[in-house]
């Protein structure tokens, strides 16, 4: 089993805690694999890897074969689930500095300017491709990028309209219209499959696939999670995960920090931050998820974390890798006192960098799990998101919200509107 959830600093304070039960835990289970949750319509991202489409898997990879050959650039338009997903996957699993294949770079996830203003002068002059992710099209970000886009690739390229791959609904919406009135190839948004839940659909898939990736690796990984999952008793790691969290949110906690110990895993934890966020802050509950780096952020809020307030509990994510990197050289005269560590690779001295921190916050009050990856690779990611997306789908609906909708997205956009003078 190439994932493993590591439970001993939570122990022994949910002892004190009232923790639901076997019975609760598996009837939650239960709910989401048969269906009977809030939104079962929406619970698409389960059953596709139940019944995986590999003609799709392999078209997928096809386009993305094609713009690996003819792209130095791909650029991914989408916000929110329509573009974590692919970036937590790439981060992961894209050796940095390798510059193999095209550069992947996103847009249309903020409205910052300069950003955006100084993306297309980096793009003159390179064969760009673009894949636009929206269900509606007229998400406000996304759309604004989507025409700065398309009109740079239409005054540059003959062929602009095959350079772009909408990935949008099946059969209605402004950007479904507008793709098939100009011919763009296209992949769908699956109806019930959420934003957040779409890393494993084209929305995800084509652009790791033409960052390099084994989509068909990532995606069985997960299917082989799913139905590990699908016979499991209440001590599978995941619905532990899901239990414990449930028992601390109602003891009071408020605030679950995800502790990456590789910047190669950052990616994941933005990834996760929606996940949760997204699916379980409704109606005044869920516990808040926040992603640091360590032992980066150790430097910054390290002391919080000691010695705050003692309403935290804390997710490590890690690699087993203490044997890789290179080793500690030793030094003449030995001017940094650093000499005892010679020979040490640097992947030990950060497994020993993470088992003082653990220790040290349950010290200091602070529960926390570690998940460890024996391996970081494609399968293995894929076994990891749909761990945490089927946690996710347990932990609401123990706390008895819906795990699937996310109707506070929609407040600011209304103010926003009205401000801009969108008209009614």
């Amino acid at each position: 089993m190439p994932l493993h959830l590591d439970r001993q600093y939570v122990t022994g304070p949910l002892a004190d805690l009232d923790r639901p039960t076997d019975d609760q835990i598996l009837d939650a289970h239960r709910r989401v694999l048969d269906g009977t949750t809030e939104d079962p319509e929406m619970l698409g991202w389960r059953s596709m890897l139940l019944d995986p489409d590999d003609a799709l898997l392999e078209n997928v990879a096809e386009v993305a074969a094609e713009i690996r050959q003819r792209a130095d650039v791909l650029l991914c338009i989408g916000i929110g689930g329509s573009y974590l997903g692919a970036e937590a996957v790439m981060e992961a699993l894209v050796p940095p500095f390798s510059g193999d294949g095209p550069e992947i770079l996103f847009a249309g996830n903020h409205l910052g300017p300069d950003y955006h203003e100084r993306l297309f002068d980096y793009l003159d002059g390179q064969s760009v491709y673009v894949n636009v992710i929206s269900k509606s099209g007229t998400t406000l970000e996304p759309a604004l990028a989507f025409r700065m886009a398309r009109r740079f690739l239409e005054e540059r390229f003959d062929d602009a309209d095959r350079r772009i791959i909408a990935t949008t609904d099946a059969d209605r919406g402004a950007l479904h219209d507008f793709a098939v009135e100009k011919g763009y190839r296209r992949y769908v948004v699956p109806n019930g499959v959420g934003g957040r839940f779409s890393v494993l659909t084209p929305v995800g898939l084509l652009p790791i696939a033409a960052a390099g990736i084994d989509i068909q690796a990532l995606f069985y990984g997960a299917v082989a999670q799913a139905k590990e999952l699908t016979d499991a008793d209440a001590n599978a790691p995941a619905l532990q995960y899901a239990a414990d969290r449930y028992a601390f949110h109602e003891a009071g906690y408020k605030t679950e920090v995800m502790a990456v110990m590789d910047p190669r895993l950052k990616g994941i934890g933005a990834w996760w931050q929606q996940l949760y966020g997204e699916s379980e802050g409704k109606e005044h509950k869920g516990l808040f998820p926040v992603v640091l780096q360590y032992t980066t952020d150790l430097h910054s809020v390290g002391q919080y974390v000691q010695q705050g307030q003692r309403t935290l509990v804390e997710s490590f994510l890690r690699i087993d890798d203490a044997t890789e990197g290179p080793s500690v050289q030793k030094e003449d005269g030995d001017p940094d006192g650093l000499n005892y560590l010679a020979g040490t690779p640097y992947g030990e001295v950060n497994e020993k960098a993470y088992q003082a921190t653990a220790e040290a916050h349950a010290e200091g009050g602070v529960p926390n799990w570690t998940v460890t990856l024996d391996r970081l690779d494609a399968e293995t990611v894929g076994r990891l998101l749909y761990f945490y997306e089927h946690a996710v789908a347990v932990s609401g609906t123990l706390l008895g919200v819906n795990p699937f909708n996310q109707p506070g997205v929609e407040t600011y956009k209304q103010k926003m509107f009205s401000l801009l003078g969108k008209p009614e």
